[in-house]
C-alpha cells in the first residue's frame, strides 16, 4: 500500500479563514486551524478612521494572507504530515467578495495613493450600499430585454459584482481606472497561491452575468450602466473561465516558501463556499438540496435542466458540479440574527443562568424555547435582519415582530425568530417545486446544525421533510480540499473527478430530525400568515420598510 496523501481546503468565512488537512482515502481530518481576520468586517470607519456610509461592508485583504500564512503552516505542524505528502490545495470564499487589484494581483487599498478610499478595499458579500445600481441595472435589463435576467431569478443583487462596479464608477472612477482587475475574491487567492489569474465558473456564472454558452452580456448593454463599464469583460474580469474542479495552477515557490508546502502542488480553481460544501456531504445526484447553515443560509441544488426559478440567486451550467445546472438561493440572515438578539436583546438574568450553568446563553434559550408549541407564544416574524435574499432579492427589506405583548418572554421571541427563518427556507423550497426543479431530499451542514437541534426540528417540522446532516465540522473547507484532490489528479493519489472524490471523502452523519406529524399540521397556519406578511411588505403592499431605511439615511 502506498502512502497516505492529503489536500488542504481552505474556508475564508466571514470573520475568519479556516484550513483542514484532509486524508484523500477517507476524508479524515488529519488537522484543522482558524484565523480570525485582524480588520474583522469594517462597517462604520477604514483602518485610519475614514468613516463610512451606511450598509457597507468592507474587509482588508492582508487578513486573507494571514490566513495562508498561519492555517497551513499549522496544520503541517500540528499533524506531523510532510509537505510531499501535500498534493493539492483546494479554496473557497464567501461571495460575492470583490477584490480590486493591480494585474499582478496587488490589492489596490494596500497602494499608499489609496489606503484612504473605501472603494479601494475588499467589498464583502454583504456590502449593501450598491441597491440602488442593483435598482438600475435591474431597471435597464428589464427594458432591454436582456435574457440573463430570467436565469438569475429575475433580479440581480446588490450583493454582486456589477453593482459594486457601477457604484464604484459612479462615486470612485479613479478607483475602477486604477484597478487593472476584479476579482472574486476566492479567484485572487488563487492566484496569490500560483502567481497566475484563472476564474472560476461558478462566481463568474453566479455573480458576474456569465453564461457558458452566450457569455456575457454585450458591450452596450454594460455601456448603458455606465460608460466606463461597456468592455468589462476583457478589460477588468477576464474570459477564460475554469469549470469546477479544474487546476488554476501550482504553487508558486514564493507560497512555498511562506507556507512550507512543495512548488508544484496543484491548486484548484477558486469555489463559492456554499457549493462547496456539496460534495462535502456526499451529494452527487440532482435533486437532493443542500442548507449551508451559519451567519447566513445558502441554499444549493442541482438537476439535469434548465428552469428559469423566479427569485433565485441564479442557474449555472457546471457552476457546482460538472454535468449538471447548479441552483442557488439563500438567506442572508440567519445565525447572525440570532447572535444580533442574544448580544442586544437578552436580559442580565439569562446571561446569569446560563454562567452558572456553564451553557451558553444559546443553549439556555434554545432549552426554554424547545418547550413551547408551534403558535403558542402568539408571535410571528419576517426574518429580514439583513434583507432578502431569495426569492425577493432586496436588501432593504427589514425584520419584523408581530404579537409582542407585556407578557411576551425572552424564549418566546428566540424560538419566532428561528420558525421565520424556517418560514422563508419553506418559500425557497416552494419556488424550486413550482418551477419544476424537482427537491427529493433535504441535507444540512454548518455550525448550526451541530450547535441547535431545536432550529434543527423546527425546520423538518416546518418544511415537512428529513433533514440529514453533514458530519464534517467544517464542511465548505472538506469540500475545497475535495476539489483540491482533484486538481491533483488520481495518479498523484488524488482524483480525476469531483464524483469520485465525493464517493470517498464525502461525510454524512447518522443524525436525521424527522417531522413531527403534529407540530407539521400546528405550524401550517403560522406559515400561511407568514406568506401574507411576506408578500404585503416584500412586494410594494407596504413600503414602509423602505421609507424608514431613507428616514434613517437623510439623518
Amino acid at each position: 500500500m502506498g502512502r497516505r496523501k492529503y489536500t488542504i481546503g481552505i474556508d475564508f468565512g466571514t470573520l475568519s479563514g479556516r484550513a483542514v488537512l484532509v486524508d484523500t482515502k477517507d476524508g479524515s481530518t488529519a488537522a484543522s486551524a482558524v484565523c480570525a481576520y485582524a480588520h474583522g468586517v469594517m462597517e462604520t470607519a477604514l483602518p485610519d478612521g475614514t468613516p463610512l456610509g451606511a450598509d457597507w461592508a468592507l474587509q482588508h485583504p492582508g487578513d486573507y494572507l494571514d490566513v495562508l500564512f498561519e492555517t497551513i503552516p499549522a496544520v503541517l505542524r500540528e499533524s506531523g504530515v510532510r509537505a510531499e505528502a501535500v498534493i493539492g490545495i483546494g479554496v473557497d470564499f464567501t461571495s460575492c467578495t470583490v477584490v480590486p487589484a493591480k494585474k499582478d494581483g496587488t490589492p489596490l487599498c494596500m497602494l499608499e495613493p489609496y489606503r484612504r478610499n473605501p472603494h479601494a478595499y475588499v467589498k464583502l458579500w454583504k456590502h449593501h450600499a450598491a441597491q440602488r445600481q442593483a435598482d438600475a441595472l435591474n431597471r435597464i435589463a428589464r427594458e432591454r430585454g436582456e435574457p440573463f435576467l430570467a436565469r438569475c431569478g429575475g433580479k440581480v443583487s446588490s450583493e454582486w459584482m456589477l453593482p459594486k462596479l457601477m457604484e464604484i464608477c459612479e462615486e470612485a472612477p479613479e478607483v475602477y481606472q486604477a484597478a487593472d482587475r476584479f476579482l472574486d475574491a476566492a479567484d485572487w487567492v488563487c492566484l496569490v497561491l500560483t502567481g497566475k489569474e484563472s476564474r472560476s465558473a461558478s462566481s463568474a456564472g453566479y455573480k458576474a452575468l456569465w453564461h457558458k454558452r452566450d457569455g456575457y452580456p454585450s458591450a452596450e448593454f454594460f455601456k448603458t450602466l455606465h460608460p466606463l463599464l461597456e468592455h468589462v469583460p476583457s478589460e477588468k474580469l477576464g474570459t477564460d473561465i475554469l469549470p469546477q474542479g479544474a487546476r488554476a495552477g501550482c504553487l508558486s515557490s514564493e507560497l512555498a516558501r511562506r507556507t512550507g508546502l512543495l512548488p508544484q502542488t496543484a491548486v484548484s480553481v477558486g469555489n463559492i463556499d456554499a457549493h462547496v460544501a456539496l460534495p462535502s456531504v456526499g451529494i452527487t445526484e440532482p435533486g437532493k438540496l443542500l442548507m449551508i447553515m451559519g451567519t447566513s443560509t445558502c441554499d444549493i441544488v442541482c438537476s439535469e435542466t434548465e428552469r428559469l426559478v423566479p427569485g433565485t440567486c441564479g442557474v449555472v451550467e457546471d457552476g457546482v458540479l460538472p454535468g449538471f445546472y447548479g441552483y442557488e438561493a439563500g438567506q442572508p440572515c440567519v445565525g447572525d440574527m440570532l447572535a444580533w438578539f442574544v448580544e442586544n436583546q437578552v436580559p442580565a438574568s439569562y446571561k446569569k443562568t446560563a454562567a452558572e450553568r456553564n451553557i451558553s446563553v444559546h443553549a439556555l434559550l434554545s432549552e426554554l424555547a424547545a418547550r413551547l408549541s408551534p403558535g403558542e407564544s402568539g408571535l410571528l416574524a419576517l426574518d429580514w435582519w439583513n434583507g432578502n435574499r431569495s426569492v425577493l432579492v432586496d436588501s432593504e427589506l427589514s425584520g419584523l415582530i408581530l404579537g409582542l405583548t407585556l407578557a411576551t418572554r425572552t424564549e418566546e421571541i428566540y424560538r419566532a425568530l428561528i420558525e421565520a427563518t424556517a418560514f422563508g427556507q419553506r418559500v425557497i423550497l416552494e419556488a424550486f417545486e413550482t418551477a419544476g426543479v424537482s427537491i427529493t431530499e433535504l441535507y444540512a451542514c454548518g455550525g448550526i446544525t451541530k450547535k441547535n437541534p431545536l432550529m434543527m426540528q423546527v425546520y423538518a417540522d416546518v418544511c415537512g421533510r428529513e433533514i440529514r446532516i453533514g458530519s464534517a465540522g467544517q464542511s465548505p473547507a472538506l469540500g475545497a480540499a475535495m476539489f483540491g484532490a482533484v486538481a491533483a489528479g488520481s495518479e498523484a493519489g488524488g482524483y480525476d473527478t469531483i464524483f469520485d472524490a465525493a464517493r470517498a471523502m464525502g461525510q454524512v452523519d447518522e443524525t436525521r430530525f424527522c417531522p413531527d406529524a403534529k407540530r407539521a399540521a400546528m405550524y401550517e397556519p403560522l406559515f400561511q400568515e407568514y406568506k401574507k406578511l411576506h408578500e404585503y411588505f416584500g412586494r410594494g403592499g407596504n413600503d414602509v420598510m423602505k421609507t424608514l431605511r431613507a428616514l434613517r439615511s437623510r439623518l
